[in-house]
């Protein structure tokens, strides 16, 4: 099935050199695949605790999913007018969002689709709807993706994207075996090794590729073919940071010493398991990458979309919020559509609370959006 895209190996030419080339390249008998870099950090994953089965995500865990979507915002309005600080975020679901940065805008792991599966009819489905279509996103100067697992890169959005757009796509090494098997020209694509960088608009926009601590496939024999990535944005204005999907690693500090301080920082939050720690950040261990990163406001993302792990669906969000203080972070947490400058945000608050506790429906009139006053609008 073309969901499955293209095993990068199977390109070979400079892609595939370009890979065996890289330092987290390491050649095995199945043809050879990428690893990460620095050992798994102790306690970081409960070797007592079984991965979840298929039956545990057929079955397993309550209130996974919630009664009724999210509020959302249509966030057109606002777009059509410049931000004052130079910065704006709009989450978009799990991990999409359109970052706004000094006249720069970027698309985050754009996922339109109704599954993260390669099937039509089975796999995670999702459960809340992207507050705007694709072809109502503002011009794009780029798209940004972390990896290749199908909540981060969604065949039928960049079918449409190839289709329907210029915008240049920038992602880790391998993944444009995918982006090109489903039409993207491969002038169009940038693939970037952990700290290499892409110069786009003139040089007045950075994007860079920089560690993270996961894994990567979309099928039974493809695991570790291509590399995942976080990916730091930069002006000479501001600097973003994104994590893609991670779990906790000591290279958030070189990654501070090399390309912080953050005026924005995202990192993932939800999809977390006992088992599972030494590749999701989970609420708990987002603070202290927050803290390794060297803070900076906070952004949290990959929750509210999907039902890929088996907690509660808002466990993610009320941990996080919880816990902040303790960290003395900063939490960034819009709703769902609403465009945002991370140094006029206010206070988070649990917004995602009006389906209710235990997934009663939305009341009639939504708690108040305490926008910033220049908003022209009252798996894995």
């Amino acid at each position: 099935m073309k969901t499955f895209g293209q095993r990068a190996h199977r390109t070979g030419g400079l892609r595939l050199e370009r890979m065996r080339a890289s330092s987290l390249w390491q050649d095995d008998e199945r043809g050879g695949g990428f690893r990460n870099k620095h050992p798994v950090l102790p306690g970081l994953r409960d070797s007592q605790v079984p991965r979840p089965s298929l039956s545990d995500f057929l079955c397993g865990g309550e209130r996974r999913t919630p009664a009724h979507p999210l509020p959302a915002l249509d966030p057109r309005a606002a777009w059509q007018q410049s931000s004052s600080s130079g910065l704006r975020a709009t989450w978009l679901g799990h991990s999409t969002l359109l970052l706004e940065i000094d006249g720069h805008r970027v698309l985050t792991d754009p996922v339109w689709g109704p599954r993260a599966s390669p099937l039509r009819f089975a796999g995670p489905k999702r459960y809340q709807p992207v507050p705007v279509k694709l072809k109502d996103l503002p011009p794009l100067d780029a798209v940004v993706i972390s990896h290749d697992h199908y909540d981060h890169l969604d065949y039928p959005t960049v079918v449409a994207l190839a289709r329907h757009t210029q915008v240049p796509i920038v992602t880790s090494l391998g993944v444009g075996a995918h982006l090109e098997a489903w039409g993207v020209p491969p002038s169009r694509i940038t693939e970037l090794d952990w700290w290499e960088s892409a110069t786009l608009r003139g040089g007045s926009l950075q994007i860079t590729a920089a560690p993270s601590q996961h894994f990567s496939g979309r099928g039974l024999k493809d695991r570790n073919a291509t590399l995942w990535s976080s990916m730091v944005m930069r002006t000479d204005r501001h600097r973003v940071f994104f994590s893609g999907d991670t779990g906790l690693t000591t290279e958030y500090e070189v990654i501070r010493e090399r390309l912080g301080p953050f005026d924005l920082v995202m990192l993932e939050i939800g999809a977390f398991h006992p088992s599972w720690g030494d590749i999701h950040l989970g609420p708990d261990n987002a603070l202290k990458a927050w803290q390794l990163l060297g803070g900076g406001p906070f952004l949290p993302i990959h929750w509210g979309t999907f039902s890929l792990g088996l907690h509660p669906w808002d466990q993610p969000a009320e941990v996080l919020l919880a816990r902040a203080p303790e960290f003395g972070a900063r939490l960034v947490m819009p709703w769902l559509g609403q465009p945002i400058e991370p140094d006029l945000a206010e206070a988070a608050t649990p917004w995602w609370r009006a389906v209710g506790a235990a997934g009663a429906a939305p009341t009639s009139k939504l708690p108040d959006l305490r926008l910033p006053r220049q908003m022209p609008w009252p798996m894995d």
